[in-house]
């Protein structure tokens, strides 16, 4: 019972730091090409670790096993650790999460001002 909670624990822990990691990758490479300034600095990249290692340990370490996990077939020793459905969720989340930096990063601005009444322009 609780070699399969740890088995799943890293599971989670995996799913959760690979699909942050490819997205502080893209958006500090894809950034740092179109805008020629990365728009997470050392420090912030540092921050996001932290906060990224602190959540995922302790996701790790504070499910309890349950009785449910004596009643799955257990693993086979080739199973891939990163599953097809891993997979699919890592690229879906990086995605959506991918989306929404771009377009904060982007067109941000724009979503933030609000037109002016007296003259029709944006930011008055």
């Amino acid at each position: 019972m609780w070699g399969r909670n740890v088995y799943d624990s890293i599971s989670k822990f995996l799913q959760f730091q690979l699909t942050v990691n490819i997205v502080a990758v893209i958006v500090a490479f894809t950034g740092a090409c179109i805008t020629q300034d990365s728009p997470l600095k050392a420090v912030q990249m540092l921050w996001v670790n932290l906060i990224m290692d602190t959540f995922a340990s302790l996701a790790l370490a504070t499910e309890p096993p349950t009785e449910a996990l004596l009643l799955r077939k257990p693993y086979g020793r080739n199973k891939p650790l990163i599953s097809r459905t891993m997979m699919k969720n890592i690229l879906g989340h990086a995605v959506y999460q991918l989306t929404l930096i771009f377009t904060l990063l982007f067109v941000g601005e724009k979503l933030g001002q609000t037109r002016c009444s007296a003259h029709g322009e944006w930011g008055c």
